[in-house]
């Protein structure tokens, strides 16, 4: 007989398949949908600058940014926005 022979013990309590979403901490999980609007804002400033306000410079870079900005803000929201269950 084999020294190293264990027995494998009964998981008493079965373990559930599904991954429970986790609890996000933070400023835009708290108000998911004032930062999603604060993205979209981002956006649209970036917009305006860069179709009325490129005249040279740093403008269009500036513009680049904030839309570029806007957008990762605005996605980043919209995951932290709670789904509603439709049963």
């Amino acid at each position: 007989m084999p020294r190293n022979k264990h027995k494998r013990k009964a998981s008493v309590h079965s373990k559930s398949k599904t991954v429970k979403s986790a609890k996000l901490s933070g400023l835009s999980a708290l108000n998911p949908k004032i930062f999603v609007l604060l993205g979209l804002l981002f956006v649209v400033l970036g917009g305006y600058l860069l179709v009325f306000k490129s005249h040279g410079g740093a403008m269009p870079g500036f513009a680049m940014l904030s839309i570029l900005i806007g957008v990762v803000t605005a996605i980043f929201a919209s995951f932290s926005i709670p789904k509603k269950k439709t049963d």
